[in-house]
């Protein structure tokens, strides 16, 4: 028979690992980057990431570690359009067990500024995990599946 300060050890890990507030916190924290990036804050965007952060482009393309993904943010140089992304979450579940999340949710291109016409827009889904007290992103995936104007004249990674 397991002795009870075992189970009561076990019982307090398996609650601390999935916190009632966890959601709700990575909710903030994708809030939180979303206004980093309309505000053209990318270092603060950037710190949402681990710095081993994967990301697959909603056309393809993949890239690896903070740096890359920071820059994918970047402005490009004119005369190409800038796209302000922001991701809106549907679903953030909680490993009971693990300091692991999964949130998936609906991602929009907006044409220049945060107020400016969608162009392209999909869904995506991350990975997050808890290091300390804070929550960060290990990986994303996005996919593109509509658009307009000038969201449509680039094309899929193959």
């Amino acid at each position: 028979m397991t002795p009870w300060w075992v189970l009561l050890v076990v019982v307090t890990a398996t609650v601390a690992a999935a916190a009632p507030a966890d959601p709700q916190a990575i909710r903030d924290a994708r809030t939180a980057q979303n206004r980093a990036i309309a505000s053209a804050d990318l270092d603060r965007a950037a710190t949402f990431w681990t710095e081993d952060v994967t990301v697959r482009r909603a056309l393809g393309q993949s890239l690896s570690g903070r740096e890359a993904a920071r820059k994918a943010l970047e402005p490009p140089p004119a005369p190409a359009a800038h796209l302000i992304y922001q991701r809106v979450t549907k679903d953030v579940e909680v490993s009971p067990r693990w300091p692991l999340a999964f949130e998936t949710g609906a991602w929009e291109g907006h044409l220049g500024t945060l107020a400016g016409p969608v162009v392209i827009a999909g869904r995506y889904s991350a990975q997050w995990v808890k290091r300390g007290e804070q929550w960060l992103i290990r990986s994303e995936v996005f996919v593109a599946l509509t658009c307009g104007g000038v969201g449509c004249e680039a094309a899929a990674v193959p």
